[in-house]
């Protein structure tokens, strides 16, 4: 998107996987998306208990359908809050998964925290979207 400028400033740690900021300029339409899960539309658990790949994975793809659902696709995404319950055994998957999906050349803005627990029990990512699409 062209009003969108992704900037690591040599000033700050240039991390793998996001961007320390992002600048949106001109007029546009601002989505926030409620906190994504690993349940998919049939309101079932991806995978099995337990299984943290499965859970991101839908996390995405329902990130995928709520962004299509305004027009927009991962390129739009300016800053993701990521919640895990686990970061240790999490993170790597977490990453491997995320960047099947965003754009790792000028990623999101993001920030990550680790929780006793989501939701529901069984749930073990949660992922929170801010997207910037132009104008109608």
């Amino acid at each position: 998107m062209s009003n969108l400028r992704f900037l690591n400033p040599p000033t700050l740690v240039s991390p793998p996987g996001f961007t320390q900021v992002v600048e949106a300029t001109a007029p546009g339409r601002i989505i926030y998306i409620a906190g994504q899960v690993g349940i998919g539309p049939d309101g079932k658990l991806a995978g099995e208990p337990g299984d943290f790949r499965a859970q991101a994975r839908q996390t995405f793809e329902n990130l995928r359908n709520a962004l299509a659902a305004v027009g927009a696709g991962f390129d739009s995404l300016v800053k993701v809050n990521v919640y895990l319950t686990d970061c240790a055994s999490q993170l790597p998957v977490y990453r491997e998964v995320r960047d099947a999906y965003v754009n790792t050349a000028a990623p999101p803005a993001s920030t990550l925290v680790q929780v006793s627990k989501l939701a529901l029990d069984a749930l073990l990512i949660e992922v929170e979207a801010i997207a910037i699409l132009p104008p109608k």
